[in-house]
């Protein structure tokens, strides 16, 4: 039979986890709400500047001098894999989706043959990957979004790629981040940096009044000279996109895991509370059966 005293610690205990779990939930749904608003905001700048830029590519294709950003290296053998996570746990699969596909990817393109390196932007996939891919993360970046994503550590995020490409160290490279639908729902993407590839597949930020004929566009100054000061800068755009994205996926698991973990939480407390009530009923039952018989006895 259970003792008493270790069913009220326990109970004492999961309160205390209780309480906490509810602050989060409550601190989570608090941060939400402002990276919701930012990661949406921000949608339409990027979508319309991929926009801008692939109708400058279509222009450009077949040029010879197109900026390398643009037209690649000519080869696909060393693939940069970016991994956006969180800098904590506690928030559901958050972390553990971006890892399982990041990790999923490396495997199908080295059993191709390819060169695999990655650069971790958060704690927790550096952490989670360098246990059977520590050898292919050649940078990491933590503590980004503390205080709210800011573009200066996009920014700062985007120089390095471009560093990286400019020294060989990579042909192509894709960002691997979570996509916010909603509180519950957070959707692994994958997209395509350099070289620059246009997404025309995604329509969920484009206006239903440009459905019809494509402008013609005069552009001053010329193409090239555009694509030369844009396409870096597109990388940073796309980079803090991926950041908004993340840092609204996060809080919106984060508060989804902790309102399940708070209700588990009293769930359980409910089970040990009749547990408890059963245990001391059953100790006083005893003690009556006791002092009867020893009264019968007499």
């Amino acid at each position: 039979m259970p003792n008493l005293k270790d069913l009220k610690i326990r109970i004492n205990s999961v309160q205390s986890t209780q309480k906490i779990t509810s602050a989060m939930k409550m601190v989570a749904a608090a941060k939400l709400r402002r990276a919701q608003e930012g990661a949406e905001a921000a949608r339409p700048y990027a979508a319309r500047m991929e926009r801008m830029l692939g109708s400058l590519a279509e222009s450009l294709a077949g040029n010879e001098g197109a900026s390398p950003l643009l037209a690649g290296t000519g080869s696909d053998q060393t693939h940069l894999l970016i991994a956006f996570t969180a800098d904590r746990g506690l928030c559901g699969g958050f972390n553990g989706n971006i890892v399982r596909a990041v990790r999923n990817r490396a495997n199908e393109l080295l059993a191709d043959g390819k060169t695999v390196k990655i650069l971790c932007v958060g704690r927790k996939g550096g952490d989670a990957l360098k246990r059977d891919l520590g050898d292919k993360i050649i940078d990491r970046f933590q503590d980004i979004g503390k205080s709210g994503v800011q573009f200066a550590e996009a920014d700062e995020v985007g120089r390095r790629v471009i560093e990286l490409f400019e020294a060989g160290e990579f042909d192509v490279c894709t960002a691997v981040f979570n996509r916010f639908q909603s509180a519950m729902t957070q959707i692994v993407t994958e997209q395509q940096l350099i070289p620059f590839v246009a997404d025309k597949a995604d329509n969920d930020n484009e206006d239903p009044k440009d459905t019809g004929l494509k402008a013609s566009f005069i552009f001053e100054p010329e193409e090239e000279e555009i694509l030369l000061e844009l396409l870096p800068k597109n990388i940073s755009v796309q980079v803090f996109q991926a950041l908004l994205e993340s840092s609204a996926s996060e809080h919106g698991a984060r508060m989804t895991a902790m309102d399940s973990a708070t209700r588990n939480a009293g769930d359980m407390i409910d089970s040990l509370t009749l547990t408890y009530n059963r245990t001391r009923q059953a100790f006083i039952t005893k003690e009556l059966i006791e002092i009867i018989s020893g009264a019968e006895a007499l």
